[in-house]
């Protein structure tokens, strides 16, 4: 099982302060929209999401290519998801995600955003 390309989303309270934190340490912006609050930064492979209002706690992000196949072998393995795929997304294509919380109650986000 692949789960794709790795990064930790923070919840942030000022986006532009946020912003020019991490570039004062090297990241640059890689994808996201500060007018809506939400931007993915980089620097090397690391990579970082920055929310503003969007979630109250850390999440650990992959973006696959195929978060479907990932979320039946989940539900397989028995895990109980915080947030499921919605049934009529599970049969489509396209971006979807879905949401684990491990043992010690870190949320893990599984988003994909291409076919």
């Amino acid at each position: 099982m692949n789960l794709g390309d790795f990064s930790v989303s923070l919840p942030v309270t000022d986006i532009a302060a946020s912003r020019a934190f991490y570039e004062a340490l090297g990241f640059e912006v890689f994808a996201g929209d500060q007018t809506q609050n939400w931007l993915i930064m980089k620097s090397g492979d690391t990579k970082i999401g920055l929310f503003q209002g969007m979630f109250d706690s850390f999440l650990l992000t992959f973006n696959p290519h195929d978060a479907r196949s990932i979320a039946k072998a989940a539900s397989d393995a028995g895990l109980a998801f915080a947030k499921p795929i919605p049934d009529e997304e599970m049969a489509a294509t396209g971006p979807t995600s879905f949401a684990l919380k491990d043992p010690d109650g870190h949320m893990i986000l599984i988003d994909q955003h291409d076919e």
